[in-house]
């Protein structure tokens, strides 16, 4: 079924252009529900519907949204898409009562309000999950603050670190990438429903009365500027699913090289990790790494969705259907990825005394030209004199080391990260 049947029926034409459309229907079938929910008690507001009329078309859709939660719900391979599927329900159980649910509205406006309100539901998820692993991170920073590791640079030994340098710097990162999904959800949160094919409708509705029915916080006015947005709600949703990605994809990288007998810094319980099927000495890291490729993958869906729309005209065009998957797909895996990341990382276990290995022997060579500074010389003589010293091997490492610079974040209070963080994420309530 279809919710168009002025055209000849083609099962090849038809099995490429719904594509896999069943499929990342499932996803939004519920949202599709509610956005009917709205505008069905609109056309009740406009006198289209009666108040049994409305009744009975809320509860078929309630219990509609009852079976999607309990994992019943199918579209079926006889229908188009999950719209065609809801109206057919409707229409079945209702008869000409059903019919009625379409009234002023298009499948365009319909699918962006499902669309929408499916993102903003996942992106406010996505959120609550950052501030999760934010609190871990900042926790892991303040117990693990004075414990010392070294730092790389062009994967080279470089200068002391701390583990509570380590952790808050991810934890402050996050701050960023919170402060890109406060925008995406800004740019989501305008309801899209009335303004039907792009041209609005000449029926009275009131899109007001839908906005604060299906909680956006604003309408999206302008009917044509409705459909504009479509490739613009998807590319500001997959930047801020991008940043989230890079920054656990760039701490799972951590992770991974940390873990290796190489660096030796950290560990996980066994049952986190994997083993071979030939060399029993081996436990891999295969959830980080798992969590690296989904990341990066993540990473690439804002250059999908630039070349699915670039240059596009103004309305309607098919190509925005397959938007569709990539950001499904990219806020499920996302989700997911978080997930096991809350679930890990408070397992993670720290070693001690990492700077002790006579690989470290030069790493506190800044700390005394430092010293060397402070007793009178310039910062070139000094660094020309320390550098001599290791040249020719005669290098002693200062007698006092002071690492209050980087026991955590130096002089400054986590506080200050924290409420930071605070700021950006109570910033749209």
């Amino acid at each position: 079924m279809k919710l168009w049947n002025n055209q000849k029926f083609n099962k090849k034409v038809d099995k490429f252009t719904v594509g896999k459309d069943r499929l990342y229907d499932l996803n939004i079938a519920k949202f599709d529900c509610h956005a009917s929910i709205a505008h069905a008690s609109m056309l009740k507001k406009i006198g289209i519907l009666n108040t049994s009329e409305l009744k009975k078309i809320n509860n078929v859709l309630n219990e509609i949204i009852k079976d999607i939660d309990n994992k019943e719900f199918d579209i079926g391979e006889e229908f188009e898409d999950v719209h065609s599927k809801i109206e057919f329900l409707l229409t079945e159980k209702l008869g000409d009562t059903g019919k009625k649910i379409h009234t002023s509205r298009s499948r365009n406006d319909q699918v962006l309000a499902a669309i929408q309100l499916f993102i903003l539901d996942s992106l406010n998820d996505i959120k609550i999950d950052l501030k999760k692993l934010f609190n871990i991170l900042i926790a892991l920073a303040k117990n693990h603050k004075n414990k010392l590791m070294p730092g790389y640079s062009h994967l080279q030994i470089a200068m002391p670190s701390s583990f509570g340098l380590w952790f808050s710097s991810y934890a402050e990162s996050l701050i960023d990438d919170l402060i890109f999904l406060n925008s995406a959800i800004e740019v989501v949160n305008q309801n899209p429903l009335g303004s039907a094919a792009g041209f609005g409708s000449t029926f009275p509705i009131d899109r007001i009365y839908t906005t604060k029915k299906l909680g956006f916080k604003f309408l999206k006015v302008n009917s044509m500027a409705c459909q504009i947005s479509r490739g613009k709600i998807e590319k500001s949703t997959s930047m801020a699913l991008s940043l989230i990605a890079s920054t656990i994809s760039k701490l799972s990288m951590d992770i991974c090289l940390y873990m290796g007998q190489d660096f030796d810094f950290i560990s996980f319980p066994s049952d986190l990790l994997t083993g071979s099927s030939i060399m029993p000495h081996k436990q891999n890291p295969d959830i980080f790494e798992l969590i690296r490729a989904k990341s990066n993958l993540i990473q690439n869906i804002p250059n999908q969705i630039s070349l699915l729309t670039t240059n596009l005209p103004s309305g309607y065009h098919r190509d925005f259907q397959l938007t569709k998957g990539p950001i499904i797909d990219g806020i499920n895996d996302l989700r997911d990825c978080l997930e096991m990341f809350i679930y890990s990382i408070p397992q993670i276990k720290i070693k001690t005394k990492i700077l002790n290995q006579k690989k470290y022997k030069y790493i506190n060579s800044v700390e005394k030209i430092n010293h060397e500074v402070l007793k009178g010389k310039t910062f070139r003589e000094s660094y020309l004199s320390v550098s001599e010293e290791i040249k020719n091997k005669k290098y002693k490492k200062p007698k006092k080391i002071k690492y209050t610079h980087i026991g955590s974040i130096g002089n400054l209070s986590l506080d200050m990260i924290e409420k930071k963080f605070d700021y950006y994420y109570n910033l749209l309530k």
